[in-house]
């Protein structure tokens, strides 16, 4: 199998300015190509998104009209891709990207360390950075790769694992070529990474990846990075990097990018019918110098051989999601130049199938976590004084968000600045009840468990909608106030109540028309009247600062200058907040109030 390596020694590299040296093929340069190549065997999965544990799911069949299949579960994936590589002398191990930031409450409850936990132990030899790695910003995912104890607004990071040691961060690289730093234009990531494989007469050949991930990245409402790194074009981020690879002697090129393609809806996951999406477009225009394109992001099932520019076909693949599929490229190398043979490359996906015995240490990392979510969900994090509702429809003020909005305006302070926060309506999923769960002995009158708000409560927290702040004027305020109020082509007006922090105050007339129901001068912040061209800093969720994922009408922070993200995600907030601020009382619903 491929050597692994720290990624540590891989990011000093390219910080020192790209100078990782790659040896020359050690092969004879008067030797005759022989008609046997040097085989090696690329496996790949992607967006894996922490589903080790248990997982039933389906896949269509391998060709259209064969029957689906039942697939999913990390052990058994383990224990297919230990089967595929068993006497393999040359096979490599890498993942397209979104590896963590995952659903399932054994992961997610504890930060994605545990998928950390198992991709170490299958051996991943290097992933691409998807735009779920940035989730919780860069420097969360330094924490993920090294093992640092920081990237969280808090100490809760570096859970002890399976073994009983303390996360010590990914034994694998994490990789992209085109995230870059905003000033710099540097890489962020190592952009390229080399294997090298066993020749079978002593010598060693090279294989290059060169890396990217979605330029949409902070079009994504999780992963939404306004502020300190810019993604660049993913195809020429490959062909600048395989230039460079092959100028220092590497011939056989793979580019792994986290972006992605389909193909017609019914086809079988080892077809190519109609393919279409950004990939078909870039495997377009990627140098014929790449011998293979592995792709993730679509959750897609496609195994395609594509012309390149020159015309040559090569694998352009996708292996759908959470574990589902493993996909297989067998490539034949000339032991002399180190060419890939391409007349000679194969490609196919596997299904994850469970007719096979599962790996009995991937069942002890995935038990150990589910039983740590005891103890973790059970965890008293703070005590309230009465129930905390929302209004039904979210049609009037209410005490949960507002507690929610000051949880906001809290947390942006903490790492930053806000004059305000708020809170929109559709993001709190559940109330905070004063009554005990009579099916839980761990709760009790007023308690708060760790399960009942950390994760779960506000939109999306369990996987990284974070707080971002962002300058808006007195003017913009009083047009997003307004979006409360919204007018259907019917002439229906529906009102979505939009939670301020404590700190705000305004008054309206439900008569005007709408648009004009919020007295400007009513407007106030700490008891100071908004002025319409003076600058406020505002905070709330990062979907709505850009189009894509907005709440619905409210669309006046688009604008919104100096945008940057917290730290705290949403569910971080509420939960800090509450902690804090315990035992906490229902606060006085006073903010926005009708004029006498």
């Amino acid at each position: 199998m491929a050597l692994r390596r720290r990624s540590s020694a891989l990011v000093a590299a390219v910080t020192a300015g790209l100078t990782l040296s790659l040896a020359a093929p050690s092969a004879a340069g008067t030797a005759q190509p022989t008609a046997a190549g040097v085989p090696v065997q690329l496996l790949s999965i992607t967006d894996l998104h922490g589903y080790f544990g248990e997982y039933t799911t389906t896949v269509p069949g391998a060709r259209s009209g064969e029957p689906a299949q039942q697939v999913g579960g990390g052990a058994y994936l383990t224990t297919h891709l230990k089967r595929l590589r068993a006497g393999k002398r040359n096979s490599i191990l890498f993942s397209a990207g979104d590896d963590f930031t995952g659903w399932p409450n054994e992961t997610g409850w504890f930060w994605n360390e545990p998928t950390i936990e198992y991709l170490n132990s299958i051996g991943l030899d290097f992933s691409t950075a998807g735009n779920h790695e940035m989730d919780r910003g860069f420097t969360f995912l330094r924490h993920m790769i090294d093992g640092t104890c920081q990237g969280r607004p808090d100490d809760d990071l570096c859970f002890t694992d399976s073994t009983g040691r303390r996360f010590r961060g990914a034994d694998y690289g994490y990789h992209s070529g085109n995230l870059v730093h905003e000033r710099t234009r540097k890489p962020a990531l190592p952009p390229y990474h080399v294997e090298y494989v066993d020749d079978g007469r002593g010598g060693r050949l090279p294989v290059g990846f060169v890396f990217a991930t979605t330029a949409l990245t902070s079009q994504e409402q999780m992963s939404y990075t306004p502020k300190g790194f810019d993604f660049l074009d993913e195809s020429e981020a490959v062909n600048k990097y395989a230039a460079l690879l092959r100028k220092r002697g590497v011939r056989a090129i793979v580019a792994v990018i986290h972006e992605g393609f389909s193909q017609q809806s019914g086809a079988g996951y080892n077809e190519c019918v109609n393919p279409s999406g950004p990939v078909v477009d870039f495997n377009a225009r990627i140098t014929p110098d790449v011998d293979a394109i592995v792709t993730g992001h679509w959750h897609a099932l496609v195994n395609c051989m594509l012309p390149d520019p020159a015309g040559n076909p090569r694998p352009v693949v996708e292996a759908a999601n959470h574990g589902r599929l493993i996909n297989e490229i067998n490539l034949q190398l000339d032991r002399r130049t180190g060419e890939v043979l391409r007349d000679r490359t194969a490609s196919v996906n596997h299904a994850n199938t469970k007719n096979v015995p599962p790996d009995p240490q991937t069942l002890r990392i995935a038990e150990y976590w589910r039983r740590q979510m005891v103890p973790r969900g059970n965890t008293p994090v703070a005590k309230v004084t009465a129930d905390l509702t929302r209004a039904p429809n979210d049609s009037a003020e209410s005490t949960l968000y507002n507690v929610t909005a000051d949880a906001f305006h809290r947390a942006a302070n903490r790492d930053g600045r806000a004059d305000l926060a708020v809170a929109m309506p559709g993001i709190l999923r559940r109330d905070i009840r004063h009554t005990a769960d009579p099916a839980n002995p761990a709760d009790a009158p007023g308690r708060v468990l760790f399960s009942e708000v950390a994760l779960g409560t506000v939109y999306d927290s369990g996987i990284g909608v974070g707080l971002v702040r962002g300058d808006i004027t007195g003017a913009q305020l009083d047009t997003l106030l307004e979006s409360q109020w919204q007018q259907a082509a019917d002439g229906s007006v529906k009102y979505r109540q939009m939670a301020v922090s404590g700190n705000v105050r305004y008054t309206y007339d439900p008569t005007k028309p709408v648009g004009q129901r919020i007295a400007p001068a009513s407007i106030r912040i700490g008891n100071r009247p908004v002025k319409p061209h003076a600058t406020y800093r505002i905070a709330t969720l990062a979907n709505n600062f850009f189009a894509k994922h907005a709440t619905p009408g409210f669309t006046a922070l688009f604008n919104a200058k100096k945008q940057d993200r917290s730290l705290y995600n949403g569910g971080d907030a509420l939960w800090r907040y509450l902690e804090r601020k315990s035992p906490v009382s229902p606060p006085a619903l006073n903010r926005a109030t009708p004029v006498s």
